[in-house]
């Protein structure tokens, strides 16, 4: 078991992320408390979902940004590697391709971008709009 140096909470995984203290109640929130180095993309995978789906509500779900419009549209999350997207399996499978073609790795539901890499704002907007467009969602 691996105990938080700051909060003192227990974890399985040595290192694991999580809140200390009070979780985030807004997005603004969640990208302040991030590393500041990868802050920036954070914003940037805001801004490309917000402008796709102007009428969801932005929101803090299962402690991760999240689109919601009478359900949970997409989440984004910062990972200790990776900007986790999570649309839901059959986005992930729809867009099989043009993530391998990326090179991300990808799960059901799941989508990994490295920080490395660069953002690629097109094709998350492109995510966001199909969940919305066909019902299916996170």
């Amino acid at each position: 078991m691996w105990k938080c140096p700051k909060c003192g909470r227990s974890f399985k995984n040595e290192n694991q992320q999580h809140f200390c203290g009070k979780a985030p109640e807004t997005i603004d929130e969640y990208i302040e408390a991030q590393d500041e180095g990868i802050r920036n993309q954070l914003q940037s995978v805001r801004e490309a979902i917000q402008d796709e789906l102007p009428e969801a509500t932005e929101k803090i779900s299962w402690s991760m940004p999240t689109y919601w419009q009478g359900h949970n549209i997409i989440h984004f999350a910062a990972t200790k590697k990776h900007i986790g997207l999570y649309p839901g399996p059959e986005a992930v499978k729809h867009f099989s391709e043009k993530l391998d073609a990326h090179g991300f790795k990808h799960s059901k539901g799941s989508i990994q971008i490295p920080y490395s890499d660069e953002l690629p704002l097109s094709l998350i907007s492109a995510i966001a709009a199909w969940c919305r467009d066909t019902g299916n969602h996170a």
